[in-house]
């Protein structure tokens, strides 16, 4: 079976709504309930309710016997004989609250449950703690959920890590503040394998943020596999039965461009437009009244228009009214009878029966309508705004920049001096920057006249036209000892514009497919081929000395892959390997995930930052990372 991260996800936090009892699943695999109901509180934090926003609803709370719900630092009042769960992350500050919660007895029992495995100070903290204020019996029991991770569908999901390309390429990050955001990485990932119980073959490229991650998370899977009872026991039974997935590890400085490049998909454009967060929208309606939305696996638009070009959702939209139009016609021609026409009892049975039919067709026919018009109202919104900053015209000149290597002069100051936002222009400007091989300084002269004219911030300009630069003189340099991490920040900026420069020609190929996309295909494949075979093979159920060999099963083929983008994802990644999954055949199955799912123009803010801690570009109008 395909790996399925949501559902598995969603599943643990059933089992843990229902005091960590196991779930009766009914039969088709729905959504279970426990054996008896118990109801409950649920309490938890704003990182844990981002985790559960896009998995549980209002509606299935109350299913699972849960009949409030608050934010644990808020005041809360005493219920008495009632059970609280308690889902947060193992932080101090959510320890001293429990202590406090415990101590006041604001509820009958508590169930704690932490989003990450716990460490043991703050273990000791919480016994002591409840020791100290003798309200060690309200504590039930605490569990280790691994759960400490967004996932937003089947095959995609974000650790929520906020700014970490800043933090990991910033020239000032010390050794100490480096190995914690990589520690933090590798919790995220050590969790949703624990989720999906399944230990990975690793593959990543060497050098870099990729190989620091993929080094420790070999290290923390195989400390963990020392365990007799461990989290993979369950999977580790069927590792001659079932095939291993393998896990893919990149930098965001593999591929630059998708982050900050403008596109035309109906998913990623909702995103990068609209701020889509979560699954969840706000758009402006009628009369100005802004109106929330949800897209999710439960919108089936959603899911099966979202990797369309916009103008095919339009028509597509079109088609679905027309045929909703036709089914309310018929099922009131069906019900309605002719007009004028003498009433014959003959036919009583037959129109009881279209009566029926029209009734049991009512819910589906109101379902649709409900689909057709959000998705009118987004497809609206849409129009509005790639028609007030020509969106089409950037990302119509992005691709064709990418595929030409370059673009006339005269094109490129109409757009910089045309429509779109100061942010549109500058992600536009630096597509030039990255996509053309070799500029004279007078052209990047002209570009920064432009951008200042338009009172452009040039931060994130200035910082990628310095790394460029640096790639180009450390070329000719030779690598130095990879395990000097301050070093690393340096050779990263080699690393990065290289991968992008040099591989400008095949970026957007006759198949339009993402430098990402083909790395993956060709490990999935795992045939001999110079772009990947000096990348990196980590098993972490191998004798430490044989990691890294040649053996056949860690060659592949595969039939399933999870993708981890370090620095920041996107949706253009995540639906570029759909298709790629889909297209082969049989179909394979790949999981997308990064440490936060980002929009161009959040990205090109984390560049801003960097450029200004660099001191390099104007410093006057540039928007603050949130």
């Amino acid at each position: 079976m395909a790996l399925n991260l949501r559902q598995k996800q969603t599943e643990c936090i059933i089992r843990m709504l229902n005091l960590n009892q196991t779930v009766i699943n009914p039969i088709g695999g729905g959504v279970g309930t426990a054996n008896e109901e118990v109801y409950k509180i649920l309490i938890y934090d704003r990182f844990c309710q981002d985790i559960l926003s896009p998995l549980i609803h209002v509606k299935d709370l109350r299913k699972h016997g849960v009949t409030l719900y608050f934010l644990v630092d808020k005041d809360r009042k005493p219920v008495h004989d009632v059970p609280a769960v308690y889902f947060v992350q193992p932080t101090q500050v959510n320890i001293q609250r429990i202590v406090s919660d415990t101590s006041r007895a604001l509820y009958d029992s508590f169930h704690l449950n932490f989003s990450s495995s716990i460490p043991r100070p703050l273990l000791e903290d919480l016994a002591s703690g409840a020791v100290n204020s003798d309200s060690i019996q309200r504590i039930s029991k605490v569990h280790d959920q691994y759960l400490e991770f967004v996932t937003l569908e089947d095959n995609l999901f974000s650790l929520a890590n906020k700014n970490c390309y800043v933090q990991l390429n910033d020239p000032s990050a010390g050794d100490k503040e480096i190995e914690e955001i990589i520690e933090k990485i590798v919790s995220g990932l050590f969790c949703v394998l624990a989720t999906l119980a399944v230990v990975p073959i690793i593959r990543c490229p060497r050098g870099g943020p990729s190989e620091m991650v993929a080094s420790l998370l070999d290290q923390r899977l195989r400390d963990h596999l020392l365990a007799k009872n461990n989290l993979f026991t369950e999977a580790g039974n069927f590792t001659s039965s079932f095939q291993r997935p393998i896990l893919c590890i990149f930098d965001r400085n593999f591929e630059l461009s998708v982050a900050i490049q403008h596109e035309f998909r109906y998913k990623p454009l909702v995103h990068d437009v609209l701020g889509l967060r979560l699954n969840r929208l706000n758009v402006k309606g009628e009369k100005g009244v802004m109106k929330s939305f949800e897209l999710d696996h439960l919108d089936p638009f959603w899911m099966a228009n979202g990797s369309l070009e916009f103008p095919e959702v339009a028509v597509e939209i079109e088609t679905q009214l027309n045929k909703y139009k036709k089914d309310v016609e018929e099922v009131n021609r069906r019900t309605g009878g002719n007009a004028g026409a003498e009433f014959d009892g003959t036919d009583l049975i037959g129109n009881t029966k279209h009566l029926m039919n029209a009734v049991n067709s009512l819910p589906e026919l109101t379902e649709r309508k409900q689909v057709i018009d959000k998705h009118t109202n987004i497809a609206t919104a849409l129009l509005g705004e790639i028609k007030e900053r020509s969106l089409d015209s950037y990302a119509k000149m992005e691709s064709e920049t990418m595929i030409k290597g370059g673009i006339d002069r005269n094109e490129l100051l109409s757009v910089l001096r045309g429509k779109g936002s100061k942010m549109d222009k500058l992600r536009f400007a630096i597509m030039y920057l990255i996509s053309t091989e070799s500029l004279s300084p007078s052209e990047v002269e002209m570009v920064e006249v432009a951008l200042r004219e338009s009172e452009v911030d040039t931060s994130a300009f200035q910082y990628v036209k310095k790394i460029k630069s640096l790639n180009i003189s450390l070329a000719s340099a030779n690598s130095a000892s990879r395990s000097n991490i301050v070093d690393w920040a340096e050779k990263l900026y080699g690393q990065s514009i290289s991968a992008v420069t040099a591989g400008v020609k095949n970026l957007l190929s006759s198949d339009h497919q993402l430098a990402l996309t083909r790395t993956v295909d060709a490990l999935m494949e795992g045939k001999p081929n110079p772009e990947i075979d000096s990348y990196l093979v980590l098993d972490p159920r191998a004798p430490k000395s044989t990691s890294g060999s040649s053996s056949s099963h860690l060659k592949g083929p595969f039939k399933e892959a999870i993708v981890f983008m370090i620095g920041g994802g996107n949706y253009v990644e995540h639906g570029s390997l759909q298709d790629l999954a889909h297209s082969q055949q049989p179909a394979k199955h790949v999981i997308y995930g990064t440490t936060e799912i980002l929009t161009g123009g959040e990205f090109v803010e984390q560049l801003a930052v960097l450029g200004k801690k660099m001191g390099l570009g104007s410093s006057d109008s540039a928007p603050p990372i949130k």
